[in-house]
């Protein structure tokens, strides 16, 4: 398959399953879940996101929820709320972006509360929404971009089975405003 004719009539799942995990895309009303994760976790987060800032508000996790919830219909970007299967309970974020729908390509972006790191629930997360990028939209490449220093997210990248490209260097400012190396790693399709 080469390139996607039109993404807008794409029928594609709001919900995906993992073993220990359910990705749900974002909807009206979703801020209040996604603004108690956040700032429960926001002194990691502000060292590799620049959205995460002590001015997050509830208001605007309510307005990126909306927004995702838009972007998801118009298949812009695929957002999804990842939770707990065992109790319910908001976790991270998980999302494919910057699609190129000639390839088709896209990139994936994520991040998790503080308190369920290093537990393997983002390459759950990761290897659930990558397998739903190739069953429905048949992607060629897949691409996740992290901060050099940023182990934990490379580690991600590399346990959901992307390999290292390269690294770009001085690339773009970061959460702090210092320069930023970036990681690329990518998926290709083997077909």
């Amino acid at each position: 398959m080469s390139g996607v004719e039109n993404p807008l009539l794409l029928d594609l799942p709001q919900e995906l399953s993992g073993d220990r995990l359910m990705l749900r895309a974002p909807r009206a009303g979703d801020g209040a879940i996604g603004y108690t994760t956040v700032r429960e976790s926001l002194e990691e987060l502000k060292k590799w996101m620049i959205w995460a800032t002590d001015e997050y508000s509830e208001q605007g996790a309510e307005e990126w929820c909306r927004k995702a919830a838009a972007h998801f219909m118009s298949r812009e970007q695929l957002q999804f709320l990842i939770f707990l299967r065992e109790n319910g309970r908001h976790i991270g974020n998980v999302g494919a972006f910057k699609f190129n729908w000639e390839v088709p390509s896209c990139e994936i972006g994520y991040w998790l509360h503080t308190g369920h790191t290093g537990r393997g629930y983002m390459t759950e997360a990761v290897g659930v929404l990558l397998g739903m990028l190739r069953t429905h939209l048949h992607v060629r490449r897949v691409e996740i971009r992290a901060d050099a220093e940023n182990l934990r997210s490379r580690r991600v990248a590399e346990l959901a089975g992307l390999q290292l490209e390269g690294i770009l260097r001085n690339h773009c400012v970061a959460a702090g405003g210092r320069l930023r190396n970036t990681c690329i790693y990518s998926w290709i399709s083997s077909a």
